[in-house]
């Protein structure tokens, strides 16, 4: 059958083949993928594993393997070798006791943060002699290489797709986040009010070119959204980032939350803020997990509460 399906293709140019492979050689030469990945002791499917252990909520090591295209067998001796290493954990996934679920220690993402950081380091060396108009030329050619072979209308992963707002959207988000916090966290009004007011706000002083909703998908229910907004020129300011309870679990959180990085170091931007609460633990790990820091803890009573504020920082 797969067989038949490929002979359905028409065939490929001879010279496209050949700018393939040729383009191919040029970039893991330029950027270094035939030495030790950015001057470590790790190949760069170890560094990739790594990344996916780092952004994601407990993977396990059959779902790694099925997204990143890895031999079972060659992806379990990098898994035990983390894990002698202390870099990385196992806990019994409570849905199968077949899986285990995979999770970096904090030795782990000792050793993850420099790699990422030296990876960022290295894209802007790339970028960095070339003129604006030309470095806006190449990530929109990027974009173009990335969209026709993967032509998908929006990112996925595990059944999950992120998409723009359409109408209903937003007062689905007021609604969530009323439900949600006042079931989890016994939040009266008074928070839903602030939320409403907050996405109010987005709606009447949107700035498309600086601004950008995700709302998060699964099976085609909602189960998610972020928001970021333009704080200043320089700063942008992640929003009311909310998950259901079926969509937990699955790395969405960190998705989204990759989602919003990406989008402001596309804008330029040089900094990104966050205000959240100390009670809210699984938010507080991503935020650090992606090199957020803690920058003001003040203690408040508001939703019908004693809490404490928080206010995280990124430096783009």
């Amino acid at each position: 059958m797969a067989a038949m399906q490929a002979a359905t293709f028409p065939p490929v140019p001879a010279a496209h083949v050949k700018a393939v492979r040729g383009f191919n050689r040029f970039y893991t030469q330029r950027i270094g993928v035939l030495a030790p990945y950015l001057g470590s002791e790790f190949s760069l499917t170890e560094v990739r594993v790594l990344y996916e252990l780092a952004h994601r909520d407990q993977p396990t090591a059959s779902e790694l393997g099925r997204d990143l295209a890895l031999d079972a067998g060659y992806l379990s001796r990098i898994l035990r070798r983390f894990e002698n290493k202390g870099w990385m954990v196992r806990s019994a996934s409570p849905a199968d006791a077949r899986q285990s679920l995979l999770r970096l220690t904090e030795a782990g993402y000792h050793v993850f943060a420099p790699l990422q950081q030296r990876s960022r380091d290295e894209a802007a060396a790339l970028l960095a002699p070339l003129s604006a108009p030309a470095q806006q030329a190449l990530t929109d050619a990027l974009a173009t290489v990335q969209r026709l072979l993967n032509p998908a209308p929006a990112r996925t992963t595990s059944g999950v797709v992120l998409r723009d707002p359409q109408p209903g959207d937003m007062s689905w988000v007021v609604q969530q986040h009323g439900e949600i916090y006042a079931r989890e966290y016994g939040w009266h009004s008074e928070f839903e009010a602030l939320v409403a007011d907050i996405v109010a706000s987005y709606l009447r002083k949107h700035q498309p070119a600086w601004e950008r909703c995700w709302i998060a998908e699964l099976d085609g229910q909602r189960v998610g959204s972020v928001f970021v907004v333009r704080k200043s020129p320089t700063v942008a300011q992640l929003r009311m980032l909310l998950l259901t309870a079926q969509a937990r679990g699955r790395g969405l959180g960190g998705l989204l939350t990759d989602e919003c990085i990406a989008f402001a170091r596309s804008k330029g931007y040089k900094k990104m803020v966050l205000w959240t609460n100390s009670c809210l633990g699984s938010a507080r790990d991503i935020y650090a997990r992606r090199g957020f820091k803690l920058v003001k803890s003040d203690p408040y009573t508001g939703f019908g509460k004693d809490l404490i504020g928080e206010t995280w920082e990124l430096k783009l």
